[in-house]
């Protein structure tokens, strides 16, 4: 019996006893915070905080050093360009201190032709490419002119006709007049004979007056066939530089577009160089500053540090009502040739 009670003692559970903690303690929680924490700490006083104050002002210094060091050459270059006499370009402030009135618009050409044919026809020859410079009655291309040749032909012929025909009626009068000096001078013809030989006199002078008529308009007519032969041959109006060339040979060309899409109205666009000007809209609420011969300095905005002497050639007396401005055409008083047609250009316009 007393076995049997020591095993069942064994078998009891003691309910009074503290059971044993399993798993993660707190105290590993919390030293593992700590680490975490000195981490960020390190970090951020590595990577976020600024340098100390001297390596900062050690770097102002230099960069102070440089940046006087860099105007002092700057000014240096200022004084050496303003003291050369070839430089003609004024600095940014220099203009700005002379100017009353801004204003911008474009280079325009006041001599520029599309050149065409006064006739219609098929192109031959062309002998312009763009960029090319030509003088005056140059020749820029041909039409087909065979019809005009055959034309011309034959009005020639036409005058060796006249002239023979008028050689005829000469020989017949000259035979008429010796006819009726003869009948004169016989005393025995009679009157009929006198007058009917007068008569033939007379009729042979109308019929030479006729030819002589006759012979005047066809020379007349060969004439106006020269002309239209020549107008087969297109030439430069004037001197210039071709802009565009709007044909090829074998295409129509015509006054007027008659023909469809494939006829051409001009043979190329030529531009004298030489008569670029300004045009500006200037706001009419400033208009009274501005007066013709007035100096006026340009910049192109392909050349923004180019300053271009210029000078106002009139006011167009007339006003835009939507844009309320008035148009100002302005001299260019330098001739290079970097100034093209239509590029946008500011000006402003200097006191007097």
């Amino acid at each position: 019996m007393g076995d049997k009670s020591e095993l069942l003692q064994q078998l009891k559970i003691d309910r009074s006893a503290t059971p044993s903690a399993s798993g993660i303690k707190l105290w590993q929680v919390a030293i593992a915070m700590i680490i975490c924490v000195a981490i960020t700490i390190w970090l951020s006083l590595t990577f976020l905080v600024p340098a100390p104050a001297g390596a900062n002002a050690n770097s102002a210094s230099l960069t102070k050093a440089k940046t006087s060091e860099t105007s002092a050459a700057n000014s240096n270059t200022a004084s050496n360009t303003s003291s050369s006499p070839q430089n003609n370009a004024a600095t940014p402030s220099a203009r700005n201190s002379d100017t009353i009135l801004n204003s911008s618009g474009y280079i325009t050409a006041r001599r520029m032709a599309t050149v065409s044919s006064e006739v219609m026809g098929l192109i031959t020859e062309v002998n312009v490419e763009e960029g090319m410079r030509v003088e005056q009655g140059q020749i820029l291309a041909r039409l087909d002119d065979s019809l005009a040749k055959v034309n011309y032909d034959f009005a020639v012929a036409q005058i060796a006709v006249l002239e023979a025909r008028r050689k005829s009626i000469v020989a017949n009068l000259n035979e008429a007049q010796l006819s009726n000096q003869r009948i004169l001078k016989n005393t025995y013809s009679s009157e009929a004979d006198r007058t009917g030989a007068f008569a033939i006199q007379q009729s042979l002078l109308a019929n030479l007056e006729s030819a002589d008529a006759d012979l005047q308009v066809a020379k007349i007519e060969v004439r106006r066939q020269q002309e239209r032969l020549d107008d087969h041959v297109i030439r430069a109006p004037f001197s210039g530089v071709v802009t565009q060339k709007n044909a090829q040979p074998g295409e129509i060309v015509a006054p007027s577009s008659a023909g469809g899409g494939f006829t051409r109205t001009g043979i190329c666009t030529i531009v004298d160089m030489s008569s670029l000007e300004i045009e500006v809209d200037v706001n009419e609420s400033f208009i009274g500053r501005v007066y013709p011969d007035q100096k006026v300095e340009a910049t192109l905005d392909a050349y923004p540090d180019w300053l271009i002497p210029a000078s106002v050639i009139a006011t167009i007396p007339t006003a835009d009502r939507a844009k309320a401005t008035v148009q100002v055409r302005i001299r260019i008083d330098a001739d290079d040739p970097r100034i093209l047609p239509e590029m946008g250009v500011k000006v402003g316009f200097l006191k007097e």
